[in-house]
């Protein structure tokens, strides 16, 4: 049966698979992006500030759309700061800490790692929240953290020692996005996800402009046009459109396949990386990958009390 003989049910869950499937594979390429402008000589913050700059201008024209066809209540100050705190926890920390992470350790690790936060949710719900841990989820949290080890080894052996920093900023990384997530749980009910996504985002361009004025005014504005250019792209193509294609996905199928359909962000951003930067791939690296995957996988079908939560986070939306 043709897509387009499908009944209207089977074309919206096609649609969601396609544009789940679509979204991780754009969100992956960030990494990508970013190694290359460091290529060119830029610096973290300033990469961070021109992504953000660029996004926040798309960010509201999908604000404006969404409000156009749904009209949205107020918002509260005390929400408007909490939102702020968010933005800065999940947007713009967490994106920090990964951007400098990846100067030192190659994009299949780092899309390992930070497809690692469903487990990070679980640890901060287990010792934070009291939330209990099933056996299963045990052995899923085990055989993840195995998997990045697998990877990392290559990491060392052909970077030497700095991938150790580089992979611990990338895990505080996951663990601010896993934080964010936790706290955002409730802040969606109350506004909305477009809402939440678009002024945790502008709070993120804040704080990264505020950043590289303190660290180097200038360097915003001189840069080589290589820069801006991969920085419109990683705004626009792997920020603001995967990021609409992921709600709107969610919307279609939920977020517990969502998620399952990330499964391709971690694949692709090692093929990529492989490709585009000539990032060696081996055995090694790709059963890591594997046993992450089939990890994650095993946690999100699990049908924990934090189904939503775990599912959700699998979705990088700030990083």
């Amino acid at each position: 049966m043709s897509f387009l003989s499908a009944t209207p049910h089977r074309r919206i869950f096609l649609t969601g698979i396609l544009m789940a499937g679509a979204g991780s594979i754009l969100f992956s390429g960030k990494a990508i992006l970013i190694k290359l402008a460091y290529s060119y000589g830029t610096d973290p913050e300033t990469l961070l500030a021109l992504r953000m700059l660029f996004a926040l201008p798309l960010f509201w024209m999908l604000y404006f759309w969404q409000a156009r066809a749904k009209p949205m209540g107020p918002i509260s100050w005390s929400d408007t700061f909490k939102v702020f705190g968010l933005g800065f926890l999940g947007y713009f920390l967490s994106s920090y800490l990964d951007f400098l992470g990846l100067q030192y350790i190659s994009v299949g690790l780092e899309r390992i790692i930070l497809y690692l936060t469903p487990t990070i949710v679980l640890l901060i719900s287990y010792f934070a929240l009291n939330k209990r841990i099933a056996r299963i989820q045990w052995y899923a949290l085990v055989a993840g953290y195995l998997g990045v080890i697998l990877v990392f080894i290559q990491d060392v052996t052909i970077i030497g020692g700095e991938a150790w920093l580089g992979m611990l900023l990338v895990f505080a990384s996951a663990c601010a996005y896993a934080a964010y997530m936790i706290g955002s749980g409730e802040m969606v009910k109350r506004i909305g996800s477009v809402r939440l996504v678009v002024f945790a985002s502008s709070a993120s361009a804040v704080c990264s402009v505020i950043q590289v004025m303190l660290h180097s005014p200038s360097s915003i504005f001189m840069q080589a046009p290589e820069i801006y250019g991969l920085s419109l792209i990683n705004a626009s193509i792997c920020t603001v459109i995967p990021m609409t294609m992921i709600v709107v996905a969610i919307n279609r199928i939920g977020s517990p396949l969502v998620a399952q359909a990330g499964i391709l962000g971690p694949i692709s951003t090692i093929f990529m990386g492989w490709l585009v930067l000539s990032e060696t791939v081996s055995m090694m690296q790709l059963g890591g990958m594997a046993v992450v995957i089939a990890a994650m996988w095993l946690l999100v079908k699990y049908d924990p009390a934090d189904k939503a939560i775990l599912a959700k986070s699998t979705e990088p939306e700030g990083q």
